[in-house]
């Protein structure tokens, strides 16, 4: 390769790199390929004519032009009639959630709309408020649900539900309507208004009858309720499962309930139901109903532990004719003292004992 003046003039015959500083830095190449330490005179022409010692600083920096000094327009001011301006918040804030708040930027879901069953249940019916819905393990729980507390009559007069009880919505209505249609008119009848209803048990998350491994029962479905007795409002208490209640009003609560309800269990249905009716809403094909509660009568007084006794009127009783021919007896040793075969005689003190003489055998 031919590094000469007259090559680089050639090839870059204008601008920054001319015959002069071409010539120059052709120069200053060689010297750094032969090493030969050039002196500062030399390093300082040939860094002012190579193109980037600008920028890396060698030279002092050029201003590129001139700076002129500009004014920069204010708002107008808030007219006075204008409306008060709101503080703003802090965006900050805005954008930090809450507890359970959406984020900024993100709408919350619509709340759900109530159900027929919800709207028809007023508090002229009964006092039922809603409750958050219950997904429990297992199935458990449910939707739509209400806190039974009370069911209002027509004249306005509360039956309380003691416990409250947690039902479905569908459940507690018909609960209202049993007590309303039926239950009160029986109690008017006594002689006395309906104060309250005996709730033995109603939303529980457990399995049928509490057996391990059965299915889950309607209690754990709210379901389900357990009635023990009726409060009258003279403070009387009518069992349900009570012999001594008198069988047509048993009967009657009996009919009353097995119209309203797909189940209902009762004493002799199992040992589980002795004490109390179980009542549900329980959904089956071809709309299969359940009713089994046993009206027992009630237990005499007095158990007969022995038998009675005989009348003195009473004509004798018959007895076998005697047969004929007497069977072999023992003889007495009382009355006979006949040797034995051995030549023993019979002791009359001890008839079964040989004497103290008698030979051994």
């Amino acid at each position: 390769m031919n590094f000469s003046a007259q090559n680089a003039s050639r090839k870059w015959p204008f601008g920054r790199f001319s015959r002069a500083r071409a010539a120059t830095n052709t120069v200053a190449a060689l010297l750094l390929v032969l090493g030969v330490q050039a002196t500062p005179a030399q390093a300082r022409r040939s860094a002012a004519g190579i193109w980037w010692g600008d920028l890396f600083g060698s030279r002092p920096p050029r201003l590129r032009g001139t700076v002129r000094a500009t004014t920069v327009p204010l708002p107008r001011p808030r007219p006075a009639e204008a409306p008060a301006a709101e503080p703003q918040t802090p965006a900050a804030e805005k954008s930090a959630p809450a507890g359970n708040d959406k984020p900024a930027g993100q709408a919350a879901p619509a709340a759900p709309q109530p159900s027929a069953c919800r709207l028809a249940l007023t508090e002229e019916i009964a006092i039922a408020p809603s409750i958050a819905d219950i997904h429990g393990p297992g199935g458990c729980g449910g939707e739509d649900l209400v806190r039974l507390e009370a069911v209002v009559l027509g004249d306005k007069h509360r039956v309380a539900v003691t416990p409250a009880a947690t039902l479905r919505c569908t459940m507690a209505s018909a609960i209202a309507d049993w007590i309303r249609t039926d239950m009160a008119p029986l109690a008017q009848n006594l002689g006395s208004g309906l104060s309250g209803l005996d709730n033995f048990d109603s939303y529980d998350c457990r399995s049928f009858n509490g057996i391990a491994g059965a299915h889950l029962s309607e209690h754990g479905r709210a379901n389900a309720l357990d009635v023990r007795a009726l409060k009258l409002a003279n403070g009387q208490s009518i069992s349900l499962t009570d012999r001594m209640v008198p069988r047509e009003l048993r009967e009657s609560v009996l009919h009353s309930v097995c119209a309203r309800f797909t189940t209902v269990l009762g004493p002799g249905s199992d040992w589980y139901h002795e004490d109390h009716i179980h009542l549900d809403l329980m959904e089956r094909r071809n709309n299969y109903r359940i009713c089994q509660w046993n009206v027992w009568d009630p237990l005499p007084q007095v158990a007969p532990l022995l038998p009675a006794e005989r009348p003195d009127d009473a004509p004798p009783r018959e007895v076998a004719a005697k047969p004929d021919t007497k069977p072999d007896v023992k003889p007495d040793a009382a009355t006979a003292d006949e040797d034995r075969a051995d030549g023993t005689k019979f002791d009359k003190t001890k008839p079964d004992k040989l004497k103290s003489h008698a030979k051994p055998r």
